[in-house]
């Protein structure tokens, strides 16, 4: 089983950027894909982004694209998400997430570990 810690969440004015953390520990290795989604109040899990842990390959959800970008450092085992000009439709909790297999479809049921989950607020 993965652990996953998000961090870097919190309030943020329109237009401006958040970097998003995510550790990772315990069983890893079998980990080929991390992603980030959010949920805003009333609504579904959305997908934001994901990324490829071995060749960097990324997707991104409609929402993020231009926006958003997702990284990571393999050394620290550690995902980010850099997100700019935020809007407050952007407000939501985000969550981290590990799986095993990596494409360019990929919804939460590929996931199978998350994180807690953090807030991020965008004031108008």
């Amino acid at each position: 089983q993965v652990q996953l810690e998000e961090s870097g969440g919190g309030l943020v004015q329109a237009g401006g950027s958040l970097r998003l953390s995510c550790a990772a520990s315990g069983r890893t290795s079998g980990t080929f894909v991390m992603g980030w989604f959010r949920q805003a109040p009333g609504k579904g899990r959305e997908f934001v982004a994901a990324i490829n842990w071995r060749d960097s390959r990324t997707a991104y959800g409609d929402s993020a694209k231009g926006r958003f970008t997702i990284s990571r450092d393999n050394t620290k085992n550690t995902l980010y998400l850099q997100m700019s000009s935020l809007e407050p439709e952007d407000t939501a909790v985000y969550y981290c997430a590990a799986g095993r297999i990596f494409s360019y479809g990929l919804s939460s049921g590929d996931f199978g570990s998350w994180g807690q989950g953090i807030q991020v607020t965008v004031s108008s």
